[in-house]
């Protein structure tokens, strides 16, 4: 970047956008105060003396203002906020003052930038985190009927819940007050409606998983335990459809937040629980895929059927992957750690294997 004349830092909002810049050669700063849209603050980058370098903090607003000024040859980055450096005795907090630290520390090179996935990678995306917005939706509403129920004193008496038996027990249920009944029925019409649309949002992404553009990759991660087509193609965009821009797996796992927290100062150095960063819907994937391997490893016939096709260097990292997190799982057991604990070491673990089965030739 040496030659860069203007450092710029953009202030993102809903409504408004704040933008401070500075010249690299007088040491002048501007600010400009943009309403909403796109197009006023990206001709305001192109009448700057260039080259510019410009930034904004990842958020809600999400990556129009990128796309559209890298269309306009301006160069544009997307700053993670969680690694902002903040002075913490700094109690004033105003988006000019924002739009200023954010110019000079992209000046100073002390921000992180955050990759930007493509277009199509952010649609699906999208879809996915709709299904999953829709299967907590639907556990609510599930929580609901079961709460009233147990206000009434109605206990469902098998073991199992929401199978058709069960469902058909609940529509025999009735209650002595009208408006109970009314109550009753709109919990379980909610219910039902969020049933149908989950399985049609689940038919529609496992419908475009099969393109080619993410079905090599999907086919690759649905090898292994606990993974089917839903879980692999929803990892795969989560992390932006590119496994190769992890140059570790150890790296993969850090940025997913599965990694220890560490609390270090002269001789004292203590580990805490997870870090939690990254993507939240690719860890509790994980989390989940992590559960099925404290059985013993062996290859079912739904697995199999899944692997059928795969080249034999992928078939023996799933291998491999069984019997390290089922010793994994074992050796931490006997250890007395609490089950949990064990689980999501099992994941840390199994986004390693992913990250190898991904990036494999």
């Amino acid at each position: 970047m040496t030659g860069t004349m203007t450092w710029v830092g953009l202030d993102v909002h809903a409504r408004s956008t704040h933008a401070a810049a500075i010249d690299t050669l007088t040491g002048e700063l501007r600010r400009e105060r943009f309403g909403p849209g796109l197009e006023a603050p990206v001709a305001w980058l192109g009448e700057l003396p260039g080259p510019v370098r410009a930034c904004y903090e990842a958020g809600p607003t999400g990556f129009g203002l990128y796309r559209a000024a890298v269309a306009a040859g301006i160069g544009m980055q997307v700053i993670a906020p969680g690694k902002t450096p903040r002075g913490p005795s700094d109690r004033v907090k105003t988006d000019r003052k924002d739009a200023e630290l954010l110019a000079r520390l992209l000046l100073a090179g002390s921000l992180t930038r955050v990759v930007v996935p493509p277009p199509e990678v952010e649609a699906a995306r999208e879809l996915t985190r709709a299904h999953d917005a829709c299967r907590r939706d639907l556990m609510t509403a599930r929580h609901r009927v079961s709460k009233m129920l147990l206000r009434h004193g109605r206990v469902y008496p098998k073991s199992t819940t929401w199978t058709m038996e069960h469902r058909r027990w609940l529509s025999r249920q009735q209650f002595h007050e009208p408006a109970s009944d009314m109550v009753f029925a709109d919990l379980l019409a909610a219910v039902d409606g969020l049933s149908s649309r989950k399985a049609a949002i689940a038919l529609r992404l496992a419908k475009l998983a099969t393109d080619e553009q993410w079905w090599p990759t999907v086919a690759r991660l649905r090898s292994f335990r606990g993974i089917d087509t839903l879980t692999a193609f929803s990892l795969h965009l989560e992390l932006g459809g590119d496994w190769k821009r992890f140059e570790r797996a150890t790296s993969l796992s850090a940025w997913l937040g599965l990694t220890p927290s560490l609390s270090q100062s002269g001789e004292s150095s203590r580990q805490g629980a997870i870090t939690k960063t990254g993507s939240m819907l690719a860890r509790r994937l994980l989390v989940e895929s992590a559960w099925h391997y404290s059985r013993q490893p062996r290859l079912g016939a739904t697995l199999a059927n899944r692997q059928q096709g795969q080249p034999d260097h992928i078939l023996a990292i799933c291998n491999r992957a069984q019997q390290r997190l089922f010793n994994v799982n074992q050796k931490m057991r006997a250890r007395g750690k609490p089950h949990n604990v064990t689980v999501v070491a099992c994941a840390r673990e199994l986004s390693c294997f992913l990250w190898a089965a991904a990036t494999a030739d």
